[in-house]
């Protein structure tokens, strides 16, 4: 197991970069403890990949430095890196058996039969592949054989870092919340350092202690899952982060207070802006509610959610969702929001308002 250290971090495919945009990767300096269990989160292209290539060392950085436990590796071939990686398709060897499979990484290592038995089958037992270990790979559903790409990485006591790169892609969708599970479950009980790929905002925020939010090559927020949901530092992790996303409107501050359309609303950080341009409210759907008074809308349309209704309202041009519990009357045509001020939040140029407006 190792701590990870990314220090002034960049990658660019192009051979002169000169410009931000130049850079498929922009700068990082990041830390992730040993032992943590961290999802990279992002849509196609933000730069995931290219970061997990970074680390395991299928890929060498423009600029900066990667340390394990203070060692620099960013030069390192990845057998060097002692790090297992499951990809997206299961790599498994058809012909060999469930055992073979697993006793392979350990084999390859000159490590005692006696020890490749006993890890072997205390992994096995672990992932739910003891029944399997006699039968041919090749016989396996795609989570059996997906489930023999992690256990290869487990079986070895001498890894860094387990990766997984989209792992669950391949996965029937009512077989993909088990193996998630199990994949947590794991975490728990051996404590490697894990860091996992995905699109999937559900798969990332239930495997990991702490998300890494990415879009455009930038890492925009790093924070366990409450910390994206109540305090996103980011427009984009309030729309990714959530279902619905997170309302969006344009604002004025004025005198430290947050008005939207002239109607002054109540924001715990609005004291702390000091500019007048760019400026934005953030409010997620839960913390919108009907009220007697507050911003005028009208209903667009509702829909069932199960316990909630996911009622859409426009105010203008704009659209404003909230989530009603199921059993409550909703007006059928006007109705009036109230925000709470506690999680209604403004932003600037994307960027959430602080103390120190570092992003300002």
């Amino acid at each position: 197991m190792a701590k990870i250290t990314l220090k002034g971090l960049r990658h660019s495919y192009m051979p002169n970069p000169s410009k931000p945009t130049d850079y498929a990767l922009q700068q990082l300096d990041v830390d992730w403890e040993d032992g943590g269990a961290y999802a990279l989160l992002g849509p196609s292209g933000c730069g995931k990949t290219t970061l997990l290539n970074i680390i395991s060392g299928l890929l060498t950085p423009s600029h900066g430095e990667i340390l394990f436990d203070g060692q620099d590796v960013t030069r390192m071939q990845p057998d060097e890196r002692h790090i297992a990686q499951v990809f997206q398709f299961p790599v498994v060897y058809d012909t060999m058996t469930v055992y073979d499979n697993l006793a392979f990484p350990l084999r390859n290592r000159g490590v005692a039969e006696a020890e490749v038995d006993k890890r072997v089958r205390e992994i096995a037992e672990m992932i739910d592949l003891t029944s399997t270990l006699d039968k041919r790979a090749s016989g396996l559903t795609a989570d059996g054989k997906q489930k023999i790409s992690l256990g290869r990485g487990l079986v070895r006591t001498d890894v860094n870092v387990i990766m997984f790169d989209e792992p669950l892609t391949v996965i029937d969708p009512h077989l993909k919340w088990q193996l998630r599970s199990k994949l947590k479950e794991l975490h728990q009980r051996v404590r490697t350092t894990m860091i996992y790929v995905t699109h999937d905002q559900t798969e990332a925020l239930t495997f990991a202690d702490k998300v890494v939010v990415m879009k455009d090559g930038q890492v925009v927020q790093i924070g366990t899952p409450v910390d994206l949901f109540e305090r996103p530092q980011h427009t984009f992790v309030g729309h990714f982060i959530g279902s619905p996303g997170m309302n969006v409107l344009p604002c004025q501050v004025k005198g430290g207070k947050a008005f939207y359309e002239g109607i002054e609303l109540g924001s715990w950080n609005a004291s702390a802006c000091k500019y007048e341009e760019g400026l934005e409210l953030g409010v997620r759907p839960e913390f919108v509610k009907l009220s007697d008074a507050g911003v005028p809308v009208e209903i667009a349309k509702v829909s069932d959610a199960g316990r909630f209704q996911i009622v859409h309202t426009r105010k203008g041009d704009h659209s404003i969702k909230l989530l009603v519990p199921e059993g409550v009357e909703i007006p059928e045509k006007h109705a009036h929001l109230a925000f709470r001020s506690d999680h209604t939040q403004v932003y600037r140029d994307g960027w959430l308002v602080s103390g120190d407006n570092s992003h300002e």
